[in-house]
């Protein structure tokens, strides 16, 4: 993955009432709209990360979100998996007892 620099607003820094979201400028006068370097970079094509590298999990694998067992039994070992919201506890603890026996790592199971 390619590193960005923050987006951040036109006076974020300046004025205390400026949050640190992105908001594309809108106004005539508006200097990070024109592009005037002090102002930080803006967002635009230029930053998108490669397509080999996009979606993927920061380890640099794919990962897939686990709803119940049957989608686990279709993944292969170069991917992730992630519990989906909707698994209760009972079942999470299934699936993680089959998901080390199969060697895939399973992301947000920390708290089963």
């Amino acid at each position: 993955m390619r590193k960005h620099p923050k987006f951040l607003p036109p006076n974020y820094g300046r004025k205390k009432r400026i949050k640190s979201r992105w908001r594309k400028p809108r106004g005539i006068d508006n200097k990070k709209r024109i592009g005037i370097a002090y102002m930080g970079a803006s967002p635009s094509i230029g930053w998108r990360s490669p397509r080999t590298s996009r979606g993927l999990h920061p380890s640099g694998m794919s990962e897939v979100l686990i709803r119940d067992e049957k989608d686990l039994s279709k993944l292969s070992t170069n991917v992730v998996g992630r519990f989906a919201s909707s698994l209760g506890k009972k079942k999470r603890q299934a699936i993680l007892v089959r998901a080390k026996e199969m060697g895939v790592r399973i992301v947000n199971a920390k708290n089963v």
